[in-house]
């Protein structure tokens, strides 16, 4: 009766451990699987302009345009992805060769030296779309076609083309539809590959093609309400086509009298909008959102991170700028060779304890997973023993 009694004791203690290790395990996959970020670090953009063909020219000048004023806020080209068929500049129907203008005046060419296309013609397709938001791409395509986003970036997407009720159409070819959208930013989000997201379109029913969204972190915004269209601003005699729609060139308008180091809203941005002016009525969705517009700084996405961090004086390059110092004090009074020594001899120690101290959490989960093995090992040594005693103790009796 007294063995059974320790059997079941036995157990108990050889739970205990493996009931902690589990819930430290438990928590550790949680910390490295949840989508809390404790900091924006990076901003990246994805710019869309599915049409073709030379009477879409203004989709093409509202995408070049938008990446011209991320740029000129700060963003890198290597930050900025964009997807155009590219089949405008070079048209032979434009009077003005290799060129793409914006404006009646045809004041600024946005189609310079320093644009980088990086999917260009019949690349842009809804397929290649979806790869890049998720990430399933093939191992053949180079980084600079991916979208290298993590839990610390903001992520704008901009999207200009023709569309209707929940789609968009991609070369005339296929659509996307709101759905597709909507899987693709799920998936951003479970893999963490956004911290906040701004979500764009100008296109005909645009409203409808972010109603779908159900991640968190979104706030989106379109040209045109469900049954509307979204029109034109102005054309070109010269060149012969509208050369951008309204809505974009509002935004752009407004983007324009900012600096990088603007302190604007996004409730800022948001209020410029003027139905009378865009001749439709443009939707803005901030449900998903945990955080308010007028809380969010529109360089937040349209611009570049910029973030200065200043450390303590003393602790700032001690062991390079120390040593130095102390190196031509040793020059000008060399009866003091041991002090020298001596400080750069703790400062090394000091930068090892360092460099050890990243090891620190490694090495420690190894100890506890030793300190581990040897319990349950001589719990179940004693277990063994006892029950081996008691085995003997029986067969006597017999």
């Amino acid at each position: 009766m007294i063995f059974r009694y320790f059997y079941v004791i036995s157990a108990i203690l050889l739970a205990i451990p493996l009931c902690i290790a589990n819930k430290q395990l438990d928590s550790q996959v949680t910390d490295l699987f949840s989508n809390t970020t404790t900091s924006h670090t990076n901003n990246w953009a994805v710019l869309v302009c599915s049409s073709r063909y030379w009477f879409n020219y203004r989709h093409m000048a509202n995408t070049l345009a938008m990446y011209r004023t991320l740029k000129r806020l700060g963003l890198p080209d290597s930050n900025i992805i964009l997807m155009l068929s590219d089949d405008v500049a070079c048209n032979p129907r434009n009077a003005f060769p290799a060129t793409v203008y914006a404006n009646a005046g045809r004041q600024m060419d946005l189609y310079g030296e320093g644009i980088e296309v990086d999917y260009r013609g019949y690349e842009v397709t809804v397929e290649s779309f979806l790869r890049l938001l998720t990430g399933r791409h093939d191992s053949s395509v180079p980084r600079s076609k991916r979208l290298l986003s993590d839990a610390s970036s903001n992520v704008f997407i901009y999207m200009t083309g023709h569309g209707g009720n929940e789609f968009l159409k991609f070369q005339d070819n296929e659509e996307v539809s709101a759905y597709d959208v909507a899987d693709a930013v799920e998936q951003m989000w479970e893999k963490r590959r956004y911290n906040k997201l701004l979500f764009t379109i100008d296109t005909c029913q645009a409203n409808t093609m972010y109603s779908k969204f159900y991640s968190p972190e979104i706030i989106s915004t379109g040209s045109s309400s469900l049954g509307e269209n979204s029109y034109s601003h102005h054309n070109d005699l010269d060149i012969g086509v509208a050369v951008i729609d309204s809505f974009t060139h509002y935004i752009l308008q407004y983007l324009e009298t900012l600096g990088k180091a603007s302190q604007a809203t996004l409730k800022e941005f948001f209020a410029i909008y003027d139905p009378v002016k865009i001749q439709s009525h443009p939707g803005i969705s901030t449900a998903l959102s945990s955080v308010s517009p007028e809380d969010i700084l529109v360089t937040d996405f349209f611009g570049a991170v910029a973030k200065v961090e200043p450390s303590e004086k003393d602790s700032e390059l001690s062991l390079f700028s120390q040593a130095a110092n102390d190196w031509e004090k040793s020059i000008k009074s060399p009866l003091e060779p041991k002090l020298l020594n001596k400080k750069f001899l703790e400062q090394k120690e000091s930068l090892e304890s360092l460099r050890l101290a990243w090891k620190k959490p490694l090495e420690s989960s190894q100890l506890d997973t030793k300190r581990l093995i040897r319990t349950l090992t001589g719990i179940g040594g004693i277990v063994l023993f006892f029950y081996v005693m008691h085995a003997k103790g029986r067969s006597k009796t017999d």
